[in-house]
């Protein structure tokens, strides 16, 4: 009996495969590659602007795409949020599945050490996301029995996130700077299921379990430029490379009933540089226009651990552009009607994936961004409400097209701590 590799099983699953063997509670075919869908959140109101975030000074935000951006706080800030995602995925036979799950953003706290000059911020979120069912169905001949139907079930689990804590300081009238220590943790899980209509035949559960984590830093400036009625920013930031040192344990059984076989595997994976520029424009406190470009040498990547489709001719150099603009009617006049102060976003990104199913090909990304700023009856909190509508990939050379809505809330609270109290 020939053997195949579980990651030429999984591509000529998804490549052949009824959509239909898709789960309801699971995301997109390709987070199935790699280490998965990378994942990254730098704020609320980036989010909404494409992403943009790099070049983004604010008094109501905590900007994760930029540690020195951070030196600007004057509030005590702590933002949670959570998304919904509804995916429409679609073969190169027009057999589609309607995808639905929910996700969790990120957690982020900023405090001001010194008001508008040193602040210290903190965050924890998605780094990656695997989340994956595909399933099929064939049949095996038996001299005596006939064909015996079976199914074979490919289902992905886990991802990694991040964890970071660093500070931002303003070290002249016009420019910042800030550094971060990230750590990088996770544990990804492949699981493979062979079921029998026979009685006769054992199901067999085939589990790839592998954990990794690994340190690593970000640095970011920020160069800021205006007048009375305006505010020009130009900014960078960078992620050094990290290996990642990992464990891997492979485990077969019946059903929940699992064993090793033989002993777990160590090893690495070796994340490359990623990198941000950008600027953003703020008029009259009304407009505020940011882009953003980022780079990740992807081909550069490697791995001794084994993931689907981890191979130098499946990685593909990411390259992401985005920007949008926000609008808010009133401007920072708190005594204007609740319409006129609300934040109206509107944005759009494009992006390509890290892998590739296919040797050769990219596998494309656009999406509309949006969302609303809402005020609340608190200063300096504010709930946001971000959309995006985009595709991912096409039904060329047999692959899969996702068509994604996504829609986020995140709660921004801001308080003013460690003031000391004056006697009158």
């Amino acid at each position: 009996m020939k053997k195949f590799s579980s990651c030429a099983i999984l591509t000529a699953l998804i490549l052949t495969s009824n959509v239909q063997g898709q789960g309801q509670d699971d995301g997109s075919f390709y987070s199935g590659y790699g280490i998965g869908e990378l994942s990254s959140f730098a704020s609320s109101q980036a989010q909404a602007l494409g992403g943009a975030g790099v070049g983004l000074f604010s008094y109501d935000y905590m900007n994760f795409s930029n540690p020195a951006t951070w030196s600007r706080q004057t509030l005590v800030r702590v933002a949670a949020g959570a998304q919904f995602n509804r995916l429409h995925a679609q073969d190169a036979r027009g057999q589609a599945e309607r995808l639905i799950n929910g996700n969790f953003s990120a957690l982020q706290i900023g405090v001001p050490l010194l008001s508008t000059r040193l602040g210290l911020g903190a965050s924890y979120e998605p780094y990656s996301r695997i989340n994956y069912e595909v399933s099929t169905t064939g049949t095996l001949n038996a001299d005596v029995e006939g064909e015996l139907p079976f199914q074979i079930h490919h289902e992905g689990s886990g991802g990694l996130h991040q964890a970071r804590i660093g500070l931002g300081m303003r070290i002249s009238r016009w420019a910042s700077l800030g550094v971060s220590a990230d750590l990088i943790f996770g544990i990804a899980e492949e699981e493979r299921r062979t079921t029998f209509d026979s009685a006769d035949l054992l199901d067999s559960r085939l589990v790839r379990s592998t954990r990794l984590s690994g340190l690593t830093s970000s640095a970011g400036i920020a160069l800021s430029f205006g007048g009375e009625d305006y505010e020009i920013s130009i900014a960078a930031s960078g992620s050094l490379p990290v290996t990642l040192k990992g464990t891997q344990a492979l485990t077969l059984g019946e059903s929940l009933d699992l064993d090793t076989l033989g002993n777990t595997i160590t090893g690495n994976v070796k994340v490359p540089l990623r990198t941000r520029g950008g600027l953003s424009l703020r008029y009259q406190n009304r407009w505020l226009l940011s882009a953003e470009v980022r780079h990740e040498p992807w081909s550069s990547a490697s791995s001794s651990l084994y993931f689907t489709g981890f191979r130098p001719s499946n990685l593909r150099d990411r390259t992401r552009y985005g920007g949008g603009v926000e609008f808010i009617p009133a401007g920072a006049a708190l005594q204007a009607s609740y319409l006129r102060r609300i934040a109206y976003r509107i944005g759009f990104y494009q992006d390509n994936l890290y892998i590739s199913p296919t040797h050769g090909t990219d596998i494309a990304v656009t999406a509309i961004t949006g969302g609303f700023g809402l005020p609340t009856l608190f200063f300096g909190t504010r709930v946001d409400i971000t959309f995006e509508v985009g595709t991912r990939g096409s039904t060329n050379q047999n692959l899969i097209r996702d068509r994604f809505i996504g829609v986020s809330a995140t709660l921004n609270v801001g308080e003013r701590w460690f003031v000391k109290r004056r006697l009158g």
